[in-house]
């Protein structure tokens, strides 16, 4: 039975060149994002280019709604292998530290922190049982360096980096990969890259902070991720590669 990824926060950018990725070497894939409509389209898409996929709705900020998903995906195609969570979506928004409440720091910890926890948690058993399987997740620039003017998200993801850390030397010995990839750049065609073109605030938010985002295509993000699945020797990559931590200082 060929193996399959689940690409958690499946949109246009990152999310359709992970499944394109992965699905050129066999994997069937699972997208789950809210939007049924995109997925439908993310299915097609894929299909046009021998890559069989399935949509998931699900509002990933609804933790407890990660039983009732996990369930889903395998009843369709009787395994998980690997996951791939990277919600980012346009109407994931900075704000400066000194404005962030309580309210919408958890509103980011359920979906970039609580969620993916869950996720893992739901699918370690059945990785470990075989001795193999990947935990792949997505993280912005601020979670590794955390900036004035640019929190919000930064500290939800900057918890979960804590975490994958820590899950990736818990499992080295169990044939289970956990790594992320952290992102400094703004990702062509994404719903992210489109908020920022259609808006000026937005784009002077982040350069008011003194930040200057490079673009990058989402295929070239989703061979590092193909790179970090094959190898698994380092429990973090980012783009661009030069912010990657040495493996000695992380």
């Amino acid at each position: 039975m060929s193996k399959v990824i689940a690409v958690l926060g499946a949109g246009t950018g990152l999310g359709v060149s992970v499944a394109r990725r992965f699905g050129r070497e066999g994997f069937r894939v699972a997208l789950v994002a809210r939007r049924k409509d995109r997925l439908d389209s993310l299915v097609a898409r894929l299909a046009d280019e021998g890559i069989e996929a399935a949509a998931f709705p699900a509002d990933l900020s609804d933790p407890a709604g990660v039983p009732a998903l996990v369930d889903a995906i395998r009843d369709h195609f009787g395994r998980i292998d690997v996951v791939e969570y990277g919600p980012i979506a346009g109407d994931v928004a900075f704000s400066p530290a000194a404005e962030l409440d309580a309210a919408t720091l958890e509103a980011y910890s359920r979906l970039l922190l609580l969620t993916p926890v869950e996720v893992f948690r739901a699918v370690l058993p059945e990785m470990t049982e075989r001795g193999d399987g990947a935990l792949l997740m997505t993280t912005g620039l601020t979670a590794m360096r955390p900036m004035p003017h640019l929190s919000g998200p930064g500290p939800a993801m900057s918890a979960a980096r804590n975490y994958l850390y820590a899950l990736n030397g818990e499992l080295a010995d169990k044939g289970v990969y956990a790594g992320t990839l952290t992102i400094g750049a703004m990702i062509t065609g994404s719903e992210a890259a489109e908020r920022v073109e259609s808006s000026a605030g937005v784009e002077d938010e982040v350069l008011g902070a003194g930040i200057d985002f490079p673009v990058v295509h989402p295929d070239e993000l989703a061979e590092h991720y193909w790179d970090m699945y094959t190898r698994r020797d380092r429990v973090e990559q980012a783009h661009p590669a030069a912010l990657t931590p040495r493996a000695d200082v992380a």
